[in-house]
């Protein structure tokens, strides 16, 4: 219902009755409906984006971490695209998590249960790294999936880099030669 009618368009009625539970349950187990959508959204897009990006990354066993990066960022705009509608629902809900400090504060805790599954993730592809180097690559694959998913949200059809185009970046700035 919430990605169906869009954030502001659904009423408190219309997901109880979507989900066949009283008006009076969404209040007891969530306090609001707007933290039921918060909750319900991360857990949506979590668990899509979250699986799709966790999967790529293991599949990079046995690269180099910089070329199994590149291979997570090529293959993320299918997670995009596949998860449009539920990621179009979340913009809508950014802005009024940022208006209140109750939401910012579960947007703030779910954080670090982002990056502890993606370095999870990390560590089975890439026993080689320390564990400060996959929490930071943890961390940027995170911070590349809020911003990339924006961009592919609100402009899929733009021409957006990709994940040679990053992997390039990367090794520019570690000093290292990198051809497309």
């Amino acid at each position: 219902m919430i990605v169906e009618r869009g954030v502001a368009k659904a009423t408190a009625r219309e997901i109880a009755a979507a989900a066949g539970v009283s008006l009076a349950a969404i209040g007891y187990h969530f306090g609001s409906k707007e933290q039921l959508i918060t909750e319900a959204l991360s857990d949506t897009l979590g668990t899509a984006i979250g699986d799709a990006m966790e999967d790529r990354i293991r599949e990079g066993r046995g690269h180099t971490p910089l070329d199994g990066f590149a291979a997570v960022w090529n293959a993320m705009p299918a997670a995009f695209a596949a998860n449009r509608a539920a990621m179009l629902a979340s913009a809508e809900n950014l802005v009024r998590v940022a208006r209140s400090p109750e939401a910012q504060q579960h947007f703030a805790a779910m954080l670090e249960g982002g990056f502890d599954d993606l370095a999870d993730a990390l560590r089975d592809a890439h026993p080689e790294l320390t564990d400060e180097q996959v929490r930071a690559i943890a961390e940027l694959h995170f911070v590349f999936s809020q911003g990339l998913g924006l961009l592919h949200t609100i402009a899929p059809d733009a021409p957006l880099p990709d994940g040679n185009r990053f992997a390039i970046a990367i090794a520019a700035l570690a000093g290292i030669s990198r051809e497309s």
